[in-house]
């Protein structure tokens, strides 16, 4: 190691570029089994950005293989954020049989990875030229047809479609004729999961919602027989109601229904009655055992043969524990790991997850329950530069408006060579996660590390609104979607700055998709911050309601208020109402196949600066929808965002481009 340097903060070498920070991003998801053998998704930045189907053999039998080359791209665009895009069985000879959905037609086919010849996926539905099309998820094989979500646009609208369960031949008799899928029930609902069928295959369990609720205001409970020629019939509500929202439902090996619910006002797991709908907590805690379920196919809990069940659980972030639902006692796994993805796989006494710290990215880890012991068993990364350039997280809780509390976590400017002159306070950018029904972990993430190992800080704020510490706690934001989330980000980094933390007169603020409006708006309603970077963001809350897909259609009627009061609310909170208050710089990034936040949001920000002196670039990506999958579109974003940060803060930096700020007066 070098001798200590002292340099300006914002001015530190770095050795995490752009280019290595892009190729690292994302995480596995969609972990399964089938039978030993684990499979998951992977990103691959630069592939085009697709998602890989990655299959780990059992110890001592073989590597991590890619099953699928590129193009194939194994992922669901069901309600635009899609879900679970695969499900696998074990057959006695041939090896697995695999289903799955590719991105380009959203089409499921079928997959034989050990056939002889190594044969192409068969697809086993139609291409459909209504609307968006026919799309899956969430998908289970039963017998010779795999059950799931459909979703079948009827119109060109994004609001013009219906979702059933349905049921997929294997044959393929599908592959060109949509009158050979077998639909399972009703739209009555306009949103489902897909069905989790009891071990004797007699029943099965799903969840639904309506318009104007989202999943994590209110969901219920469905319940059918399945009759011997696989239809269901009953169909009935067990539990859930429009303030209840129950996350996910499984069955036991015995044939138990499970079901998290946030009906106490943590998500906590449920054992349920199926036919008087009585449910009993298994560990009643002030904890959430569950979280937003914005894709189809999300798992927190999964039971074990034994009679446990595996469950994510914690205040902000979550680990993984095991479960003794007879007696309560819950006993968390050993090791390094803070932060699990809600998605979990079971295969005999063996748990597998996802799961990341402020040391290690997410990777695939195995828990043995026989023993205790956890390893880590695939997507495992070598760190790509020292340790030792990785920022040191500080969970804290901060005190806003009312005296309410703020959860948020504080990366310093953290450099093993580098200090800056003892006089000076660091630069520090305010990041606001998206959802806003969402929330953000302490863990490694190599976008936040660009910025603070070159001396720049970093704090995510989990802003009222976000999951992660109960129901009152999201609830904040209830119609209040653009005061809120703005006096919480606020509040952080006013604290910061008189503390000494931060240079109060370096702060800036980013964020990408409801982050974005989090962030525009800040520019609009306080002039503390110096600049901003505005990714892929809700700008125009009546905008919004009317262009956005689907599943957010009716989700400003909770943020915002009742339709009728949205012409007035739009006025009050919109940035691109109150443009003529923005007088910071900012960058704004957004994709041009975004179906979520379309251009349009964006265009109508940047007409309403026209003929304003405010120094803004803007930056468009083809081929990129909501949140960037590129690893060129990251590598410009991010440098166009740190060269952002130096133009306006006064620091020099030469390993990026000079991003063109350009004033519309």
């Amino acid at each position: 190691m070098t001798a200590t340097q002292t340099c300006p903060y914002g001015s530190w070498p770095s050795p995490i570029d752009a280019g290595l920070a892009a190729s690292l991003d994302g995480r596995p998801e969609y972990l399964g089994t089938v039978g030993p053998e684990v499979w998951w998704t992977e990103p691959r930045p630069r592939e085009a950005g697709r998602r890989a189907l990655v299959r780990r053999r059992p110890a001592g039998t073989g590597s991590e293989v890619s099953e699928l080359p590129a193009p194939w791209n194994v992922r669901s665009r069901v309600t635009e954020y899609g879900g679970r895009p695969w499900a696998g069985a074990e057959r006695a000879t041939g090896g697995p049989l695999l289903v799955f959905v590719h991105f380009a037609d959203q089409r499921l086919y079928a997959y034989e990875p050990d056939a002889p010849g190594a044969p192409d996926p068969r697809p086993l539905t139609p291409v459909s030229a209504t609307g968006g099309g026919l799309r899956w998820a969430d998908p289970v094989l039963r017998g010779d047809e795999v059950w799931c979500v459909l979703e079948e646009f009827t119109g060109p609208a994004p609001t013009d479609v219906r979702r059933v369960l349905a049921a997929v031949p294997l044959d393929g008799s599908a592959a060109g004729d949509r009158t050979a899928v077998r639909e399972l029930g009703d739209d009555r609902h306009r949103f489902t999961t897909g069905p989790r069928l009891s071990p004797d295959g007699r029943r099965a369990a799903w969840l639904v919602w309506d318009h104007p609720r989202m999943p994590w205001d209110g969901t219920e409970l469905q319940l059918a027989e399945v009759t011997a020629d696989g239809r269901l019939a009953g169909t009935r509500t067990v539990l859930g109601g429009p303030d209840e929202s129950v996350a996910q439902v499984d069955w036991t090996a015995d044939g138990t229904l499970l079901a998290v619910s946030d009906r106490g006002g943590w998500w906590n797991p449920y054992r349920v009655d199926p036919d008087t709908g009585w449910a009993v907590n298994l560990c009643l805690r002030e904890e959430e055992f569950g979280g937003a379920l914005w894709k189809p196919g999300l798992r927190w809990l999964a039971p074990l043969p034994d009679g446990l069940v595996a469950v994510l659980h914690g205040q902000g972030s979550s680990v993984l524990g095991i479960l003794d639902p007879e007696s309560g006692d819950l006993v968390d796994a050993a090791g390094p790991w803070t932060a699990w993805q809600p998605t979990l796989a079971v295969h005999g006494s063996r748990v597998y997850g996802v799961a990341a710290s402020p040391r290690s990215a997410y990777e695939v880890v195995e828990l043995d329950t026989a023993s205790g012991h956890a390893r880590v068993v695939g997507a495992q990364g070598a760190d790509p530069v020292d340790p030792a350039y990785y920022p040191e997280p500080q969970s804290r809780t901060f005190l806003g408006p009312d005296d309410r509390q703020i959860h948020a976590h504080v990366y310093p400017p953290h450099h093993p060579a580098c200090r800056a002159p003892a006089d000076e306070l660091p630069p520090y950018v305010v990041w606001a996660h998206g959802g806003p029904t969402d929330h953000v972990p302490p863990v490694l993430d190599l976008h936040i590390a660009y910025f603070t190992s070159r001396g720049i800080g970093v704090v995510e704020v989990n802003y009222g609104g976000s999951t992660g510490y109960g129901r009152a706690y999201r609830e904040r934001l209830r119609e209040q979607w653009g005061v809120v989330d703005v006096e919480d980000c606020a509040a952080v980094a006013r604290a910061l700055a008189a503390e000494g933390t931060a240079d109060p007169d370096r702060l800036a603020i980013r964020g990408g998709s409801a982050g974005g409006w989090t962030a525009a708006a800040s520019l609009a309603a306080t002039d503390l911050y110096a600049c901003a970077a505005i990714i892929y963001p809700v700008l125009d809350l009546r905008g919004f309601a009317e262009e956005t897909h689907d599943l957010e259609s009716r989700y400003i009627d909770g943020l915002a208020g009742p339709p009728q009061t949205l012409a007035v609310l739009c006025r009050e909170r919109s940035p691109v109402a109150r443009a003529d208050r923005i007088t910071a710089p900012f960058v704004l990034l957004q994709g041009l196949d975004d179906p979520v936040c379309p251009p349009a949001q964006a265009e109508r920000l940047l007409a309403a600066m026209r003929g304003r002196p405010v120094p803004h670039a803007y930056l468009a990506f083809e081929g990129e929808g909501h949140g960037f999958r590129r690893a060129d579109t990251m590598v410009r974003a991010l440098e166009a965002e740190l060269s952002l940060y130096a133009q306006v803060f006064g620091i020099e930096r030469t390993d990026v481009p000079r991003l063109a700020l350009e004033t519309s007066s």
